[in-house]
């Protein structure tokens, strides 16, 4: 069986992501689509709008056939680090191709933009340093450098979110050495950050999160913007638990953790850069709310993104120590759910596997999952107090969800 993998975070999974599944499977001529889908927090350093296992679910009941957690030492990471675990999972798992969406659409220059990058690494460096010293963040200084280098059409344009990713996803299957063979799609009608609906079907994740936040001053619903499968689920999901999760369900939990810890245990937490953590312990006491705390401590130099994925790790006080080793490979496959087509291809291909496939928590003895696990029960913290309990122990109970 002939497997493509994506690599997703479904955040929910809307009609823009059916089309790239769908896409993916016809490019490739592929039996099997497998995702590597992050856990419950985000590349972006956010908390996911629901659990893992309901996005698992919805994968699955719209054209996913296998679903592996990318784990929270990758999932809350720069575009190398994200993509150096989600092609080794996809490699380990004996997936012949990957297919991602991205601006350019063309597979070619991401090629030539690779050896580009190769040829020109010291003017790169240079650039990236000069426009970094002018107060810009690295990956606006890194879109500046570049654009500044290149003399033909021919080349990535780098300031946009896929074709960054895209560009990673390949250097890291040319890093390890792996056979998948990557192809790509044009993402249609609605760009990553697009916060405003400006399509009759297509729309991006994060217009489609700001609508269910604030659907008065969308002014409009969501459904024509999702499968059937997705509304019911979100539907569900919200009864159920009583809310969708954002950031300012945590946020007294972040603010504690940064007004009662001490200038050198904040200095420990992962991507912690000196100086930060007087800035960030500050702005704490001073802030109502995420959102406020937030427009407090950004800079030029630091994104809204790589500040957010910092207070993730606040919020689940991951050191340093924890994170600055494995960096380069994951080292298992926690199974989240699968489909009938799915279960067959494991069946067949497991023992060809190179990573072992974890599907009941508990057997399971790897220190390196105990990241995701605690980042499970801080997630946990952001329900009400009544299902705390039952989201905790989810983590260890829930088996791979199965569609028949």
């Amino acid at each position: 069986m002939k497997a493509v993998g994506l690599i997703v975070e479904y955040n929910p999974f809307h009609n823009g992501h059916a089309y790239h599944l769908s896409a993916s499977k016809e490019a490739a001529q592929a039996d099997v689509v497998i995702a590597v889908m992050s856990g419950n927090f985000l590349q972006r350093g956010e908390p996911a709008l629901l659990s893992k296992w309901y996005r698992t679910k919805m994968a699955l009941l719209n054209g996913v056939d296998i679903v592996f957690e990318l784990p929270y030492r990758f999932a809350t990471q720069k575009a190398e680090i994200f993509a150096n675990g989600a092609i080794s999972i996809l490699e380990a798992a004996r997936c012949e191709s990957i297919c991602f969406g991205s601006e350019s659409g063309d597979i070619s220059s991401f090629l030539h933009t690779i050896e580009y990058i190769k040829e020109e690494e010291k003017n790169l460096d240079d650039g990236i340093k000069f426009f970094m010293d002018t107060g810009v963040s690295y990956p606006k200084a890194t879109a500046l450098a570049f654009k500044q280098l290149q003399s033909s059409n021919n080349y990535l344009d780098l300031a946009k979110p896929n074709n960054i990713l895209g560009l990673e996803y390949i250097k890291a299957i040319q890093r390890q050495h792996s056979l998948i063979n990557p192809m790509t799609v044009t993402r249609k009608n609605a760009n990553y950050h697009d916060e405003h609906f400006t399509s009759e079907t297509i729309a991006s994740a994060t217009s489609i999160r700001k609508a269910i936040f604030s659907p008065k001053a969308e002014g409009q619903g969501i459904d024509q913007y999702v499968p059937a499968a997705t509304k019911q689920l979100l539907e569900e999901y919200f009864h159920h638990f009583q809310l969708f999760h954002q950031w300012e369900n945590y946020w007294s939990y972040l603010q504690f953790r940064l007004i009662h810890s001490s200038t050198e245990d904040l200095k420990e937490i992962y991507e912690m850069e000196e100086g930060l953590e007087n800035r960030l312990q500050a702005a704490a006491i001073q802030s109502e709310s995420f959102q406020q705390f937030m427009e407090r401590i950004k800079t030029k130099r630091y994104t809204w993104t790589r500040l957010q994925r910092l207070c993730v790790h606040i919020l689940t006080n991951t050191k340093k120590v924890e994170m600055n080793s494995n960096l380069e490979k994951a080292t298992y496959l926690r199974l989240l759910g699968m489909t009938a087509n799915g279960r067959e291809y494991l069946n067949k291909t497991k023992k060809d596997f190179t990573l072992p496939l974890v599907s009941k928590l508990s057997s399971f003895k790897e220190n390196m999952i105990d990241l995701d696990v605690k980042a499970a029960r801080v997630y946990a913290l952001g329900v009400p107090n009544h299902l705390k309990d039952e989201m905790f122990k989810q983590e260890f109970s829930q088996p791979p969800i199965y569609i028949k």
